[in-house]
């Protein structure tokens, strides 16, 4: 079965748990209109070094005035991480939505793929930073 096309104003992401106004849903264009970050980084799951763009993390969340320690994300098929909220403080985690200037899609680990700055630190190359590399993600739950 293959994933529908995404329209301008079709949800991508969902941003719950500790927020004001208990769910946000956002849209591609929602999130094309934050500051944009590119990063140029390696991956486990790619070759060579890649070029992400797309917004802080952190920046998200400020946004929502999302309160917590934890986010859990969730993935088109699931798959579900804990990730501290600290790790988004600490680095530059992106919502890529951009590899080397294609747009992702839902059948290469898009539309959101959760990107760290793996080349930036030492620390950041090891596996349970790779896990919170949440690709088709879906939705981010505060808490």
């Amino acid at each position: 079965m293959t994933a529908p096309a995404l329209g301008a104003s079709d949800t991508v992401l969902t941003l719950t748990g500790a927020i004001p106004n208990d769910e946000v849903s956002l849209t591609r264009e929602d999130l094309l209109d934050m500051p944009q970050q590119k990063m140029v980084t390696a991956t486990t799951v790619t070759d060579g070094r890649s070029t992400f763009e797309g917004f802080l993390i952190r920046d998200l969340l400020e946004a929502h005035e999302a309160g917590g320690d934890i986010v859990i994300a969730r993935a088109l098929n699931d798959y579900k991480i804990e990730i501290p909220i600290s790790d988004f403080e600490r680095f530059d985690v992106i919502g890529a939505l951009f590899m080397d200037g294609e747009p992702l899609s839902p059948r290469d680990k898009g539309p959101i793929w959760i990107v760290y700055p793996r080349d930036d630190h030492p620390e950041l190359q090891d596996i349970r930073y790779d896990t919170r590399w949440v690709w088709q993600l879906v939705s981010l739950h505060v808490q």
